[in-house]
């Protein structure tokens, strides 16, 4: 997710991008964290010092790094996973559940995520984050990330008008 967010940055909308990952013992399902800084200008140094934006897809990422959000920054949860969330500003959209009910596939969270931010931050532009998508997808998985992307871009907007679904189905449903 962050690799394909800094290549959206740094290859698509032209701006300077350093991105750093590191990963629990466990691995695969364990904790991780990946930091994209990004500048108009060279960057000479590539860890994030206080954050702009954090996302957090489980509650211990959310209470792991959450001191480090600036107090301006911008807050994205999966709600799915966190439900305590430390910031009432906090924009909490299941991206998980959305995968599962409407794609089967718990995979695509994280490109859902990508597209939430698109709609949610002005940190990246829709054109350039669906071309790195495209771009680094499996091949033959290109509609499912695109259709997913989109699915994030819609729950985007419904969470900034204030209109949150009541039923499970309402996610599930959305025509994108």
């Amino acid at each position: 997710m962050g690799i394909i967010l800094a290549e959206a940055i740094g290859i698509y909308d032209g701006k300077y991008v350093a991105q750093t990952q590191s990963y629990g013992p466990e691995a695969r399902g364990g904790l991780s964290k990946a930091e994209v800084v990004v500048s108009n200008e060279e960057i000479d140094y590539p860890k994030a010092m206080k954050l702009d934006l954090l996302l957090a897809m489980n509650q211990k990422s959310c209470d792991d790094y959450y001191m480090d959000l600036k107090p301006d920054g911008v807050l994205i949860v999966d709600s799915t996973f966190v439900t305590q969330v430390p910031n009432l500003k906090a924009f909490q959209i299941p991206f998980t559940r959305i995968a599962r009910e409407k794609f089967k596939k718990e995979m695509v969270a994280n490109i859902i995520a990508l597209g939430a931010i698109t709609k949610l931050t002005p940190v990246v532009t829709s054109r350039a984050i669906e071309s790195a998508v495209l771009a680094r997808v499996p091949k033959g998985t290109e509609k499912l990330n695109h259709d997913a992307l989109k699915t994030g871009m819609a729950a985007a907007k419904k969470v900034m008008k204030n209109i949150v679904p009541q039923t499970n189905s309402e996610w599930a449903d959305e025509d994108t």
